[in-house]
């Protein structure tokens, strides 16, 4: 048993933000011998339940609940940061040719071990990651997350069509692969498996009919893709799959809509494609820094929670362009105040932290597992020195409340702030 003396934040079960200005948070083993929240709450209080308890003395930290990223590509690693005019063509050009090198394990094992050091020191415990077509890929990554005691998710991309040679796969062995890796991974230690057609259309109607019939088999695992993230793209779904109502409708059709499938973006929907969100219970994983960066479009915050859909932040490294949940969350900010496309709303700070913890474990269907510090869950946790920076220092010293102190995190804040990440208590 272990216990932390810090300012801690947390979530109630309404996502309003709780803020214990002098906590105690108390994390054991449980039965499983995994390490769990135990305890949190006013330190003095809380003391008195714990004589001989070991206490880390963290006064002037945050403690905070790990945050959870709900798309990334972790192939894409070196492709951030990379010029493009805009989706399509940064695929081509970019993307295609760094993915195809991921046939190589020894390639793939060096970059997923890269990959996690920088999730980890921004302070991500938890990663719903696309790996590449390539079944290599995605042992490398399983097993780098594996030796870090991480709660990961990832999966082989399947694209059969209009992609290139080095990273098109073929129809009956890309589900074949998929189904063996399932059974490979899939609940073992914290690492769960996500069925991953990259996005409809690089897949034939076999390949995502494959991909459908095999997430009704195994419903425990999580589907992932992306949808309706710029209007060319949303224009060449309907001229390949002209009978769908909508590109949502396609994946709707292959029985890819459901519980613990999260599709990426989710701009350009209607009203009909976000009530199939919410009678599906699938959720939108928002990309705000990629959708600036490739001028995809705003996601439209106010009609999604009108629709009751589900929906959390996410990187979508490398089209998004930082690895930072402050960075991510700042973003959200600006797409949220855009109002010429859309209804603008100011997102408030608590909002914005909930949607990269507790609200992104909540989509992912892993409410009550991560993404919080309230008692039974697992111990992911960062702390952060709201002094990290001068400037930053001379902010948080002004915050009046916690709002302002969020804030001021959110818009100054970087990986120089994540002074200490813990896995699994660790």
């Amino acid at each position: 048993m272990q216990a932390y003396r810090s300012a801690i934040l947390r979530f109630s079960d309404d996502h309003q933000p709780v803020y214990e200005t002098d906590g105690l948070l108390v994390v054991a083993a449980n039965a499983q011998g995994r390490n769990v929240v135990q305890a949190v709450g006013d330190h003095a209080t809380l003391l008195a339940q714990y004589p001989g308890v070991h206490v880390e003395d963290l006064r002037g930290r945050l403690i905070a609940p790990g945050f959870v990223d709900m798309h990334i590509h972790y192939p894409q690693t070196d492709v951030i940061g990379a010029p493009a005019e805009g989706l399509l063509p940064w695929l081509e050009n970019y993307t295609f040719p760094h993915e195809s090198r991921f046939s190589d394990p020894v390639h793939a094992r060096e970059v997923a071990g890269f990959f996690l050091d920088e999730l980890q020191c921004n302070g991500v415990t938890t990663a719903l990651a696309f790996a590449t077509s390539h079944p290599a890929s995605v042992d490398a990554m399983f097993e780098a997350a594996q030796a870090r005691g991480l709660r990961f998710i990832t999966g082989k991309v399947l694209q059969d069509r209009h992609s290139p040679d080095g990273v098109r796969d073929q129809t009956e062995q890309s589900l074949i692969d998929t189904e063996r890796l399932i059974n490979k991974w899939q609940g073992v230690d914290r690492l769960g498996y996500a069925i991953t057609p990259r996005f409809a259309p690089t897949s034939t109607p076999e390949q995502l009919r494959g991909a459908g019939e095999l997430a009704a088999k195994y419903p425990e695992v999580w589907i992932q893709s992306h949808v309706a993230e710029n209007r060319d793209e949303v224009r060449w779904v309907a001229e390949l799959f002209p009978q769908a109502r909508s590109y949502l409708d396609v994946y709707q059709r292959f029985g890819l809509l459901r519980e613990r499938a999260v599709y990426a973006h989710c701009i350009h929907l209607d009203a009909t494609d976000r009530a199939l969100m919410r009678e599906t219970g699938a959720a939108a994983a928002v990309s705000p820094t990629s959708n600036l960066f490739l001028g995809s479009g705003f996601f439209d915050y106010l009609a999604a929670e009108e629709a009751g859909m589900a929906y959390g932040l996410a990187s979508d490294v490398g089209g998004g362009t930082s690895f930072s949940p402050f960075h991510t969350m700042l973003a959200a900010y600006y797409v949220g105040r855009e109002g010429q496309s859309k209804t603008g709303t100011s997102l408030t700070p608590g909002e914005l932290w909930w949607q990269h913890t507790a609200g992104a474990a909540q989509a992912l269907g892993l409410a009550g597992v991560v993404g919080n510090l309230q008692p039974g869950q697992e111990a992911d946790f960062v702390v952060l020195n709201p002094q990290a920076t001068p400037l930053l220092a001379r902010k948080t010293a002004q915050a009046n409340n916690l709002a302002e102190l969020l804030f001021a995190l959110i818009v100054l804040g970087d990986d120089r702030v994540i002074e200490r990440t813990v896995v699994a208590g660790r």
